[in-house]
This record gives structure tokens, sequence and C-alpha cells, in this order.
């Protein structure tokens, strides 16, 4: 049989756009320069791995194309006008609502889920992926904000309502994905690309696939409403407990932005150890998740198979440190509404700053340089917060000042007025505190490496530091727990277990 001609052969190069190379006098084109043979063994590598890589995606597109059908689907974006301008970047804008339908009578009992449903959003967060895929900015919507809805329909009654004020979570309720979606727009004027609703189910669902995710708090964690019972240290946590972890309101006086710091620490750790564990780069494990969470979340009709491969794609490169995480700042606690409640107002121009910067791509926290030296010590509680009274016991002049400039340079609350301590032969310097500050007390002697720790009865709240003749240096020391005021941003990797 003959064989058949060969097409003419194009350079790449004019297949490109780009002229082909000039010829010289002789009249043919200049000899390619000499390259070397590859070795077999890399040839054969570079091949098997470019099947894995087609296989891998080819086996991930219809996996998913499979399980596309199993998305709840719902019409978030129907008939929806007069919607702030599109920026670069992708904005999802994730609720987890309180349905629990299909929790067992024995999870509902041992994780302290009985009760009617409100049918609203427990947890309200827009997360913005930027142009390039390389940063996630989360950013938390309390839901007890005031805000105003725009007209629309009780997806309840059918009665037509004008705008009026609501807490934000209440959007949900009077008018499903749709009203949220357009209340968020409206007060913040960043366009939603895409809607995820996630229920208790699914997220216990997901928490459990992924083998639990790891979370480290610096103080013991107590709920009785959630039933969350966690000592200080590292733990990993199953879907259960981390449901109780990220609902927990009732540990302490900040109640919701408490809250939601823990919500934002949690899917750091979650970022992490689905980057980390190779989920992302195994088809079958990625299937394995994907059956899982994917039948019991509901989703636009716009967020397809190609959205979450391009998703899936965009987080292999992801790390703690690609992720930002705020809350939205308040300006108003306690803002108290007729026929509402107490609500949360925001910082009007605080507030704008953060939403510009969804619109316009950019980070939300300017780079920082990175620091010289070891990094800073993690102390359980914040320098900010410990007062302290500096003494030289010791007869070398100016050391007590040394001590009190140093310590109030890395953030303790220094009295700024040193004074010389009884004892002038102090060798081994001495943080001395009343037994019911004993957490800062550990904090302050982090700072003072080979300190001694003297506990004094009824010394009271201010610490006392008796500088020795061995003192040699003040270490720098940070808070375990990122700042609990609302607007300050942190990355993930300031906050997941051990790698602050």
């Amino acid at each position: 049989m003959p064989t058949p001609p060969r097409s003419p052969r194009v350079p790449a190069a004019t297949s490109r756009g780009v002229p082909p190379p000039q010829r010289g006098a002789s009249g043919r084109p200049p000899r390619p320069p000499v390259r070397r043979k590859r070795p077999r063994w890399a040839v054969r590598a570079v091949t098997a791995l470019s099947v894995v890589v087609l296989a891998s995606a080819g086996i991930g597109h219809a996996v998913l194309s499979g399980l596309g059908s199993d998305i709840t689907r719902v019409d978030a974006f129907k008939d929806m006008k007069n919607r702030p301008r599109a920026g670069d970047g992708m904005n999802v804008l994730l609720v987890g609502t309180d349905g629990r339908d299909r929790i067992s009578e024995e999870e509902r009992r041992k994780y302290r889920l009985g009760g009617a449903p409100c049918h609203c959003t427990d947890t309200i967060m827009i997360v913005h992926l930027s142009e390039d895929r390389e940063r996630a900015s989360v950013v938390s919507l309390p839901r007890d904000s005031y805000a105003e809805t725009p007209d629309h329909t009780d997806r309840t009654t059918g009665e037509q309502h004008k705008g009026h004020p609501v807490k934000l979570n209440a959007a949900y309720a009077e008018g499903g994905p749709q009203l949220t979606i357009r209340t968020v727009e409206k007060m913040t004027r960043v366009k939603i690309d895409h809607y995820l609703e996630v229920d208790f189910t699914s997220f216990m669902k997901t928490v459990d696939v992924l083998g639990g995710v790891q979370v480290c708090t610096a103080e013991p964690l107590k709920d009785s409403h959630t039933g969350l019972d966690l000592p200080a240290g590292t733990h990993t946590l199953m879907g259960g407990q981390a449901l109780q972890y990220v609902r927990a309101r009732h540990l302490d006086g900040a109640s919701d932005l408490s809250r939601m710091k823990r919500q934002q620490r949690f899917l750091a750790a979650l970022i992490d150890r689905a980057t980390s564990s190779g989920l992302l780069l195994n088809p079958l494990k990625f299937r394995d998740v994907t059956q899982a969470v994917l039948g019991s979340v509901r989703a636009d009709k716009g967020f397809g198979t190609d959205e979450m491969l391009a998703l899936g794609r965009a987080m292999r490169n992801f790390s703690p440190s690609s992720s930002e995480f705020t809350t939205v700042p308040i300006g108003q606690m306690g803002y108290a509404v007729k026929g509402v409640g107490s609500t949360l107002k925001w910082d009007p121009a605080e507030s704008e700053r953060i939403f510009d910067a969804l619109r316009e791509d950019e980070p939300l926290a300017r780079p920082r340089p990175k620091p010289k030296g070891p990094a800073p010590v993690r102390v359980p509680v914040d320098p900010r917060q410990i007062r302290v009274q500096v003494e030289n016991g010791t007869r070398t002049p100016g050391l007590g000042k040394r001590v009190d400039d140093a310590l109030a340079a890395t953030g303790f609350r220094t009295t700024k007025v040193p004074r010389n301590a009884t004892d002038r032969a102090v060798e081994r310097t001495v943080v001395a505190f009343d037994p019911r500050w004993d957490r800062s007390a550990k904090s302050l002697a982090a700072a003072l490496p080979g300190s001694e720790l003297r506990p004094v009865k009824g010394q009271g709240p201010t610490l006392k530091v008796i500088a020795g003749a061995g003192f040699e240096k003040v270490a720098r020391v940070r808070p375990a727990d990122p700042p609990q005021e609302s607007g300050t941003v942190v990355r993930g990797d300031e906050v997941v277990c051990g790698k602050q």
C-alpha cells in the first residue's frame, strides 16, 4: 500500500504569526543549534508523567460531570437588575444554614443540634478568588449586621414587601438565596458571581472525608450550648466536633465576633488540610470528597463542572499564606432597631476600604516586610493586655530603663517609670505575679529567656519584672490568637497550627 504524501511542514513560528527565520547568503536557513539527545529514561519519565496528568484531568472531569447532577441547583440570580459592576477575579457568596434534616437523632443529641431550625443563614462570607488565582480573600459578614432589603416577594407568604430593615441573616428566611445576594450586593456594592450553600450535614461530611481538621487553642474552650469542650492544645476535629467548634457563641463576651474568628481559623486549617494532603492531585481522593460533599450542597446554576475544575486546579498551588481573612469593621455594637432588635452597624469608611479591595482585586492588607531574626514566640495572652512594672535588681545604671523600653517595644504595657529594687544583688531575672494572672505571667516570662516565675499572692494585676545581672535580651512575642477586633486582616499561615 503506497505511503500517503506528507503534509508540507510549516515552521512553528509562522503558525504563531511570527515571520519565518531569515535565509542566509546560500539561500538556506541557518542551521539550528545542535541539541544533545535527552537520555531515554528522561523521555520515558516525561511521557509517563504526561499520561498521568492527562488521565487525572480526564478522570476529574468525568467524576465531576457525573456528580454535577447530584448538586441541588438554585436560580439565585433570576431576573436580577441594577447590579454592581463586575470586577476582576471571582466572588462567591458562601452561606452556612442551620439545616439539619438529614442528621440522625444520635448526632442531634451528641452535638446539641436539637430545636427547630430558623431557616436562616448561620454564616455569611464573601470569598474572593483573585484573577491570577493566587490569592483567596475571605470577608465574614456578621449575621446580626444591620441591613436593608430591596423590594421583594416573601418566599413563604407570597406577599410583596417594600425594602425594610432586618438583621442580615433574616434575608434568607424572607427571600432565600436571591434576596440574600441582593441584600449583600446592596450593602457592599460587590458583584456576586456564584452562590454556594452549605448546611450542617454537608459541613460534617466534608470534615470527615478529609480525615479531620487540626485546630489549636491557647486556652480551654467550653460552651454549654453546643457542648464544645476542648482543653488548651492542638486537636484534630472530626465533623461533629468541628461543627461545635465553629458554632460556639457562648465562650466569652465577644459572642458572634469570637465565633467568626474561629470560623476563619477553621477555614484556613481546612484549606491547609485539603492542599497539603495531596487531595487535589489525586483524582480518586478527589472523587471521594466530591461524592460525599456535593450531594448535600446547593449552588447556583452557573457553578458547573468547568468552574469546579478551575477552582480545584487553582487550589493546587494554594497554601495557608495564599489566604487572608477579615470581618467587616463594626462601627456600632448594639444598634437598636424597632421590630428587629439589637444589630451591628458597619463602620462606613473602614468597610468601604475592604469592599473596594474586593472590587479592585487587591489584597485586603498591604504586604508586610518579612521580619529579620527569629520568629516571635507565640504566647497565650496578648502583650497589650499585660501591665508591667520594671525594677532594676542590680547596681548597673540604666538597666531598668533598658528592660522597660525593650518590653514596651514588643507590646507590653509598661509603666515607663522603672525603679530600683530593694534587693540590688539579683542574679536571675524574676517575674513576680499574682497567681490569678498566671497566664499573663507565662506570656511575660516567654519574653525574658531564662527568667524565674515567682508567685506572690495579693500582688494584683500588675506584673513585676526584677531585672537581674544575667539579663541578656527581650524576645519578641505575639498572641497565639489573632486580634479580636473586627476589620483586622490575618493570613492563613498566621492562624494554622504549627505554621505561625
